[in-house]
């Protein structure tokens, strides 16, 4: 772990947000201490880091969570930025904790979670929110590359994507093309860090996470993210820019 934690690029615009909560947590865990400590600070008040070992056996993760306020970590990348989500989306996360809670206490864990539940798990582990005006978002729900990213490409200093997901955030250690955000839309009323914890927790409602909500978007297509991106030929790749499904 601490040697993907070096070579982790703090000025990558992915993860520039990230860094001042990061780094003094990357330094303590560089220094030996075990990834749930070096979590520990003013900002995490709302919630305790603990040992995995504290998890027992047989219980389930979110509901233990749910039911104790402490969130089990493992020292490794998945859980470091699993809990740097938690420190810097405190409310959202809880609401993704208590409706994962809600979900297990009504229907079992199970080996099926659930459209509610995969909702829940998706964009807990590779969502981001994006800020954007319309055409850029009309364009995305409809995975209109061309237009989206080459077409209306000036519109992109206009908007803003905020990585959530921590599964999203350990693949952009070694980023490559096809990794992919879940997206969920943001109203562009939304203007400072501070506001967005809040609205996303109340924006987190069942009824239309489990429609999951969500738009597919390569990460590295947004400008200004990837050099390679400025050739139009980077998005003619059909592995990773696809084509809407065709409806029967």
């Amino acid at each position: 772990m601490t040697s993907a934690l070096k070579s982790i690029d703090w000025d990558a615009p992915w993860f520039e947000p990230w860094r001042a909560a990061a780094l003094p947590v990357v330094e303590r865990v560089l220094q030996g201490v075990a990834v749930h400590q070096a979590l520990r600070s003013p900002a995490s008040a709302a919630v305790r880091f603990v040992p995995q070992g504290t998890l027992p056996a047989g219980s389930a993760y979110e509901q233990f969570i749910f039911e104790t306020g402490a969130v089990p970590t493992r020292d490794n990348l998945h859980d470091f930025f699993n809990g740097l989500v938690w420190l810097r989306f405190p409310q959202a996360k809880r609401r993704l904790n208590q409706l994962q809670a809600q979900a297990i206490a009504a229907h079992g864990v199970g080996p099926v979670r659930g459209p509610l539940r995969d909702a829940l798990t998706l964009f807990d582990e590779n969502g981001a929110v994006l800020d954007a005006p319309a055409p850029l978002w009309q364009a995305l729900v409809a995975r209109d590359w061309q237009r989206l990213f080459i077409d209306l490409r000036p519109l992109w200093r206009q908007a803003r994507l905020v990585l959530f997901g921590h599964a999203l955030l350990e693949k952009l250690v070694f980023p490559r093309k096809p990794v992919t955000a879940h997206v969920y839309l943001a109203p562009l009323a939304i203007e400072s860090e501070a506001s967005l914890d809040p609205w996303l927790a109340r924006a987190l409602q069942p009824v239309h996470l489990a429609r999951k909500p969500f738009a597919p978007l390569p990460v590295l297509g947004i400008p200004g993210w990837w050099p390679e991106n400025e050739r139009v030929c980077f998005y003619d790749d059909p592995l990773v820019f696809r084509r809407p499904r065709a409806v029967l």
